[in-house]
């Protein structure tokens, strides 16, 4: 199975915002927790940019798979593969020159029957023609953004989960939607 998971709110053209200037410009505890739970012991596939934007990285009990044309990332050389300081699963972090290495590299990581694309915008793009899979959650506030979500297509995809509004502990409105392929 391969997933793409984002938090998406609206501009004022009504453009699906992922991202301002680098960063999420909200800020919902209960959607990293939901993020977390859903990728945990799964590996994740990211662009360069995401993975240099993650405020901690790599992402714990997870293979990070970060695709980039640099040959390396930063961050990687404090990477606990084994041994002392690793958890279970192990945090591991690989690097691939395209998404179609990358997910081969994530098919074969612990937990690989779960390949999750984390962003950004370019990879959410490409990766969308061979997803099985999204978990998307709605964030209900009109904000300007330099980063977008690929259109969802209701021809090829159908919700099959949507959870009702939920109040943050942030003040922000939220809901999780899940589609499947049709």
């Amino acid at each position: 199975m391969i997933g793409l998971i984002w938090a998406q709110a609206h501009d004022a053209a009504s453009r699906p915002v992922i991202g301002a200037e680098g960063a999420i410009p909200w800020h919902i505890p209960e959607d990293f927790a939901h993020f977390k739970a859903t990728t945990s012991g799964h590996p994740v596939v990211m662009g360069r940019l995401t993975w240099e934007s993650l405020p901690k990285r790599p992402l714990p009990r997870r293979t990070n798979v970060v695709i980039t044309s640099f040959g390396a990332v930063i961050g990687m050389a404090a990477v606990p593969t084994h041994g002392e300081g690793a958890t279970t699963p192990p945090t591991v972090v690989e690097v691939a020159g395209t998404l179609g290495e990358a997910l081969a590299l994530a098919a074969d990581a612990p937990g690989g029957d779960q390949v999750w694309v984390m962003g950004g915008s370019r990879v959410y793009t490409e990766a969308m023609r061979i997803a099985d899979r999204l978990e998307i959650t709605e964030v209900d506030l009109r904000v300007e953004g330099d980063t977008f979500a690929p259109a969802v297509d209701p021809a090829a995809w159908r919700p099959v989960s949507t959870g009702d509004w939920t109040a943050s502990t942030s003040g922000t409105r939220f809901r999780h939607v899940t589609y499947r392929r049709a």
